[in-house]
């Protein structure tokens, strides 16, 4: 398994922008996914993006054109910049791994994002 660790979260203006970054404890070359969740408060956690150890991406539609995500296999981090966020992007932002053999599942502990109207 891994430990994540996620940084980067903070206040911003409505029309701004942040990167989270997200720090393993080892080698992410051949996790098979990774990803970013959210959770607002009062509601589910949802997808925001995941990006696979190929390089694949995919996006939930509320994010699409506004967030990239990326993994830095080197370095052992994923990131996620974000742009043009909006208030309805303040959350809980979390990290994960999910990897197929060995199969196992990683969240990290998250950041706290809060966009401002």
């Amino acid at each position: 398994q891994v430990h994540l660790v996620e940084s980067g979260g903070g206040l911003v203006q409505a029309g701004g922008s942040l990167t989270l970054s997200c720090a393993a404890s080892r080698s992410i070359f051949s996790i098979s996914v990774m990803g970013w969740y959210r959770q607002a408060p009062g509601k589910q956690r949802e997808l925001v993006a995941t990006i696979t150890s190929g390089g694949s991406t995919v996006y939930s539609d509320s994010v699409k054109g506004r967030f990239t995500i990326s993994r830095d296999n080197l370095k052992n981090t994923m990131s996620l910049q974000m742009s043009s966020l909006k208030p309805e992007d303040t959350a809980v932002y979390l990290c994960n791994a999910q990897n197929y053999l060995p199969t196992y599942v990683c969240w990290g502990q998250g950041t706290q994002v809060t966009v401002s109207s």
